[in-house]
């Protein structure tokens, strides 16, 4: 037993580590006091745990469950609320909500997965360009303290990718403490503390926050999440992790807890081969991940404290750093499809934009401004059908339509520990089977 277990604690470690910094920023965008940030990503820990113990226990599957990093970033690129807080918070609520229906009617997550590929990562990529410009911005502005961080992150990540962010985190702690003054933390409340706040709505918040951190959430985190299960040959069942994670941000929104979901990035360390030979007794790694993620909350009060002593924009470059990956993947899934680049770009600028209009991020506009552009370049003329040949007049490519399809190759597909391609089921809304595919 002790192998998954310490690869439950390294899960913990990794995980938090790599990330609290884009949770804390996000929070304090939409509005948050330092202590309503600290409640928040407190109550995102102890959420994330429980979620995690439980679907480990009550399915015996690797399930990690994380807070939804690309939903934190999403807060960075939406800013200050109309309402504030409290707006923010009931944008939060009625998000868990919407995954909750998800899991409980599998048509509303199959909906979801049938956002295209290119306009999901194109929304997702403009979400994240903002923060992942962050370290050029510090180092330019805060050269003394930003370049050590990024130096010590390049190196991690040739040698040891798993702990470059964590490590880069460590050199900003340590920047920080030396360029602190004396006493910086006196007056800082460093015990757990939740802060509760009671929930308001506007129609814009919930269509230009709630939506898009629903549909950031299940896209970016959710779904690669089961895929990532799927390629170490496990059948989780969907529904019931998206109705776990999703009563559990119910219940952390009025504490600041923006989204729960199955972790994607860091869901390997606890499904693949180094938590355990035997898949049967991986899921005590996710079980221990979880546990360690609840306590690692207690120390909240700590890390916003730590970072209420540093320049804003760096610890924005520690969170740019964390999400460069994220990023990667989410620009090649935008444009890895020829016949939606067009409209997987307009969606990426329009994002990244950042404006708002109607009191709506560009997020939305961002989706909607995409799925036009898809709409349009996909309506073809009405000469414009196959002729004996099989060929389309016009169309530069002359080989029939039968020959034009895309192989098989080019389907993204899994890669696990060496074995073969393993792709999602194809009723992915429903609860599927709990036990590992034999090989």
């Amino acid at each position: 037993m002790l192998q998954p277990v310490l690869a439950g604690v390294v899960t913990a470690l990794v995980g938090f580590a790599s990330s609290f910094t884009v949770v804390l920023a996000g929070l304090r965008a939409v509005g948050a006091t330092d202590a309503q940030a600290a409640s928040g990503l407190l109550a995102l820990c102890v959420a994330s745990g429980i979620s995690a113990v439980w679907l480990g226990l009550r399915h015996r599957l690797p399930m990690s469950i994380a807070w939804s990093t690309p939903g934190a970033a999403l807060l960075v690129a939406t800013g200050p609320v109309p309402g504030g807080w409290p707006v923010a918070v009931g944008a939060f609520l009625v998000s868990g909500v919407l995954i909750v229906a998800a899991g409980l009617f599998p048509a509303l997550g199959r909906a979801v997965a049938a956002i295209p590929k290119p306009i999901a990562g194109a929304m997702l990529a403009g979400v994240l360009l903002p923060l992942c410009t962050a370290p050029v911005h510090a180092l330019v502005e805060v050269p003394r303290l930003a370049a050590p961080v990024v130096v010590a992150w390049l190196l991690l990540h040739r040698f040891a990718r798993r702990w470059a962010v964590p490590g880069a985190l460590v050199v900003a702690v340590a920047a920080i403490a030396l360029t602190a003054p004396a006493g910086g933390l006196g007056g800082a409340r460093l015990l757990p503390v939740v802060e509760l706040t009671a929930p308001a709505w506007s129609v814009s918040a919930l269509v230009g926050l709630a939506l898009p951190l629903f549909l950031v959430t299940m896209a970016a985190q959710n779904v690669p999440g089961m895929a990532v299960l799927a390629g170490y040959g496990y059948r989780p069942p969907f529904g019931a992790a998206l109705r776990a994670t999703g009563l559990t941000s119910v219940l952390a929104a009025p504490a600041g807890g923006h989204a729960v979901n199955l972790a994607a990035i860091t869901a390997a360390l606890a499904a693949g081969p180094d938590a355990h030979p035997d898949p049967d007794r991986r899921w005590v790694a996710s079980v221990t991940a979880g546990a360690g993620l609840a306590l690692l909350g207690l120390s909240a009060g700590v890390a916003t404290a730590l970072v209420a002593l540093a320049p804003p924009v760096l610890i924005e470059a520690v969170a740019g750093l964390a999400l460069l990956g994220a990023l990667a993947t989410a620009l090649t899934s935008a444009l890895a499809d020829a016949d939606a680049r067009e409209a997987a770009v307009v969606t990426f600028v329009v994002t990244a934009s950042g404006v708002a209009l109607l009191g709506v991020g560009g997020a939305f506009w961002g989706l909607v401004a995409g799925a036009l552009m898809l709409l349009l370049f996909r309506r073809r003329p009405a000469g414009s059908r196959p002729d004996s040949t099989g060929s389309r007049p016009d169309s530069d490519d002359p080989r029939p339509d039968s020959d034009r399809r895309r192989p098989d190759s080019d389907r993204p597909r899994l890669q696990s520990g060496g074995s073969e391609p393993v792709e999602l089921p194809a009723q992915t809304g429903q609860d599927a089977g709990s036990r590992p595919a034999v090989r």
